[in-house]
């Protein structure tokens, strides 16, 4: 339906135009907010009216008239009504509805998807610093940070998957020292290992196989680095290189478990080592954003927009975690990368402002709001009735590991991208393992594998059924299947613009619950054989736009369950 759409689009700003000179330009229509008010509406008259000195309504009948008059409304539309102050409500032919499913059926996997707009968008995610298992926040991450990159990819944006992680600084001393301790015989709960809040070591029992491998001086490979262990307890450098080593593959592992892949891993540290964070600095205090105070350098973030001037480079001259960002994000501008988008946790919130402020102090020619953010909230597990808050072989918290292996990447991904990301979510195991309609993932999931096994026992040949007379769709269960089929392009592109994966879950389930109501008003395999290619047809369609949409979130569409 999108050939009739954009026809009947070209009509309306045609028609537009001849009324007011440059209105034509605005036409647009909207989704009524009751679809029995009609399949597409219209705003123009109301629009037009002041500017033209006239009456809304009067003006929205003339609107009418002429549109009606064209050939697209013509062919493609049954009626236009009034309503209101001066609503267009536009009711479509059923002929029009119809044709979304000889579209679907011709584009396929390329249905909803849009074409290469040459635009070269980098998104980093995940990016979890290499102490530890990932936790379920990072899993809600790789998630949104996944099916963020498939929505834009669908848009014909060139997608760069990135991940930065800490390689260097006091978090990767303790790793460190935390695996001698435990290498050399230490435990948690000993006299002598750090306790308390605050203590300076990770207790999880992850640490425990890292000395252990360490000891027997294994070599360990990550998607981006591989380190033989030197076995020799008091060599904390070798201890540290192999720690993040293996902590890196084990992520790996969870990543690829996950279905998550990345183009590139970039190093805190080599923006040191290369001297970007030091030249950085430089260019900041040669432009004037800086002043020492107290001892310390500090970057006049209030110029744009922070709450306060902020710390750069303290007193012992280390310097704030915030400096570094700055400098990895001129490399994303030098890389050619003008669309970033930062998928990370609400506490970093505070961070924005002060990179932004950064940048501009750098480079003027850096937009004010450059990078977008997408934060997301930690997530509760619920199992058994009882919040989850700790693994033993995390130590602290539920891993991503063990979210998996309770339930399945299938429902952790749709679940982690059931809500949008800065609301609290709890994931509840015991409804992701269920297999009924309250689990939302099976629910969709069912409504492919329903539809596939439809056309497994009809046994036809799928390609004939795009050129099948589809005259017989015309039931309102039919209807409204076809104009729902009809909408998921502009779902993905919205919410491709919005990094917006939820709306996609959101547009699954409710296209999973229109299927499941025809498939009980109409039966498929009928003897007429007109009548039952057009149904299947129709519900090949269906199928292809379930399949399509799980893909864009990570998720498979089985074709049995």
């Amino acid at each position: 339906m999108q050939l009739v759409k954009q026809e009947l689009l070209s009509a309306l700003a045609n028609t537009l135009e001849s009324f007011s000179p440059g209105a034509g330009a605005r036409a647009a229509f909207e989704s009524p907010k009751v679809p029995a008010h009609g399949d597409f509406a219209s705003t123009a008259a109301m629009q037009l009216a002041k500017p033209l000195a006239r009456k809304p309504r009067e003006l929205a009948a003339e609107l009418s008239t002429a549109l009606l008059a064209t050939p697209a409304f013509g062919r493609w539309v049954q009626d236009v009504e009034l309503a209101g102050p001066g609503f267009l409500n536009i009711r479509l032919k059923v002929a029009a509805k119809q044709q979304v499913v000889r579209e679907v059926l011709v584009a396929g996997e390329a249905y909803g998807r849009q074409p290469a707009t040459g635009e070269k968008v980098l998104v980093e995610f995940v990016s979890a610093n290499p102490t530890g298992p990932l936790h379920v926040g990072h899993g809600r991450q790789a998630a949104l940070g996944d099916a963020i990159c498939n929505l834009r990819a669908s848009q014909g944006d060139a997608v760069y998957r990135e991940f930065y992680y800490n390689d260097a600084g006091a978090q990767i001393q303790t790793l460190a020292s935390s695996v001698q301790m435990r290498a050399k015989g230490l435990k948690p709960g000993d006299a002598d290992w750090p306790s308390g809040e605050k203590a300076a070591a990770y207790n999880g029992d992850y640490i425990a196989d890292i000395a252990e491998d360490f000891k027997a001086k294994k070599t360990v490979k990550s998607d981006d680095r591989a380190f033989t262990a030197s076995g020799d307890i008091d060599d904390i450098d070798s201890i540290r290189e192999f720690a993040v080593a293996y902590l890196r593959r084990e992520q790996d592992i969870d990543l690829q478990a996950f279905r998550v892949r990345f183009d590139n891993y970039y190093l805190e540290s080599s923006l040191y080592t290369s001297g970007r964070v030091e030249s950085t600095v430089v260019e900041l205090v040669a432009a004037g954003k800086t002043y020492e105070q107290d001892g310390a350098l500090w970057l006049r973030s209030t110029d744009y927009g922070d709450d306060k001037d902020r710390v750069m480079k303290k007193g012992d001259g280390t310097y704030t975690y915030f400096v570094p960002d700055v400098a990895y994000h001129i490399a994303k501008w030098e890389r050619g990368f003008h669309t970033v988008v930062n998928i990370q946790g609400t506490d970093h919130h505070g961070t924005i402002a002060r990179v932004r402020a950064g940048l501009q102090g750098v480079d003027k020619s850096i937009p004010a709001g450059y990078p977008d953010y997408v934060l997301h909230t930690m997530v509760r597990v619920m199992k058994g009735g009882e919040e989850v808050k700790i693994s033993k072989r995390a130590g602290s918290y539920v891993t991503l590991r063990d979210l998996t292996e309770w339930t399945s990447t299938d429902a952790v991904r749709f679940f982690l991208l059931s809500r949008k990301p800065d609301t609290e979510y709890t994931f509840d195991v015991d409804l992701a393992v269920t297999k009924n309609n309250d689990n939302p993932v099976y629910y969709v999931q069912y409504a492919h594998a329903r539809i596939r096994s439809v056309l497994a026992s009809w046994g036809g040949n799928e390609a004939m059924l795009q050129e099948a007379d589809l005259s017989a769709l015309d039931s309102p269960a039919a209807q409204a299947l076809m104009l729902l089929l009809a909408k998921y392009p502009d779902m993905l592109t919205a919410a491709a613009r919005d990094f917006a994966p939820h709306d996609v879950t959101f547009y699954l389930r409710e296209l999973a619950a229109s299927y499941h109501s025809y498939y009980d008003a109409e039966r498929i395999l009928v003897d007429d054989e007109s009548v039952k290619k057009a149904r299947l047809a129709l519900v090949a369609a269906t199928a292809q736009v379930l399949h399509n949409g799980l893909a864009i979130l990570g998720v498979s569409a089985p074709s049995k369950m």
